[in-house]
């Protein structure tokens, strides 16, 4: 298949934080899909990043995307610093001439935080550290590349983060860590409001219990044995690749009627059942759906949410 007749053929996209995890598998499946994907981050080749995992660069992610069928272009970028990130824009509207989709999945702030502390407790340096990579980061983002992608009507801007809206009205279990992850479920909501004039579309997007080489690496398994966590933490079985909700953010790309989630939360498992597609093994987690579930019935079956 030609990348002309692919869904997302001739499509800008830029992924913001695509070293690893979610945000390399959305960018890879966009190019599955036939974009062009800028990736973004700070872990290069030469370069690793306060994350601390060589094992993962932007490069590499690019090379994923190039290999998927779209064409991938790694940007080191910190999203912190405006001039870089004004730098970057620049260069898409040189190169291209326009951006389509915008996918903010900036984050890093796993080694910092601290759960089950009280916010008097928790390390104030580290707690803001995760406030300016979750959310500052995001909204510098958004501010500068925004202008480029309403020049065309149909653009998408999607706001990663962890946990869906009806969920996250639960405490997630440090202060700083429930801003961060709150925060980009009230950014889509008014990034909708101000693309809806414009022909645009923003959401919020969660995977669900992701399996991130990070997660798989603090487990002590890999993505071929990932199941024999499940031996300690029985829940896990409800897992779901990174590759989930690629295909999840490819499928609202290709959407025409996107625009219907305006504004709106939305999680992997979700759109899995609305739009048709699977894990990466063919199984079709709810993750979200599980959790909650499980919350007024502990006897429900992981089984019934995959």
């Amino acid at each position: 298949m030609t990348t002309e007749k692919k869904p997302l053929g001739g499509r800008i996209a830029l992924v913001a934080g695509a070293t690893r995890g979610a945000g390399r598998a959305i960018a890879v499946q966009l190019g599955a899909a036939g974009a062009t994907v800028y990736v973004t981050g700070r872990t290069t080749r030469e370069k690793v990043s306060e994350v601390g995992r060589a094992t993962e660069t932007i490069e590499e992610t690019a090379e994923l995307v190039t290999a998927a069928g779209g064409e991938g272009i790694a940007v080191p970028t910190d999203h912190l610093e405006i001039d870089q990130v004004r730098s970057l824009v620049e260069r898409i509207e040189n190169e291209q001439g326009r951006l389509d989709i915008l996918v903010n999945d900036v984050w890093g702030g796993e080694h910092l935080i601290e759960f089950d502390k009280k916010v008097w407790e928790t390390d104030l340096t580290g707690g803001l550290r995760m406030l300016e990579l979750g959310v500052k980061t995001h909204a510098i983002t958004s501010r500068l590349a925004l202008p480029l992608l309403i020049k065309n009507p149909g653009g998408l801007v999607v706001e990663m983060t962890d946990g869906t809206s009806e969920y996250n009205t639960r405490f997630r279990n440090n202060f700083f860590y429930d801003l961060a992850k709150n925060a980009p479920l009230r950014m889509a909501f008014a990034l909708g409001h101000d693309l809806e004039s414009v022909g645009g579309t923003a959401v919020a997007l969660t995977p669900g219990w992701l399996r991130s080489e990070q997660m798989l690496a603090t487990f002590g398994v890999t993505e071929e044995n990932w199941r024999d966590a499940t031996e300690k933490i029985p829940d896990f079985a409800v897992a779901e690749s990174p590759v989930y909700v690629g295909r999840a953010v490819a499928a609202l790309a290709a959407d025409p009627g996107r625009a219907r989630w305006n504004g709106r939360s939305l999680s992997s498992g979700q759109l899995a059942k609305e739009y048709g597609f699977t894990d990466a093994d063919g199984s079709r987690p709810d993750a979200w759906g599980f959790i909650i579930a499980k919350e007024t019935d502990p006897s429900v079956r992981v089984e019934d949410y995959r």
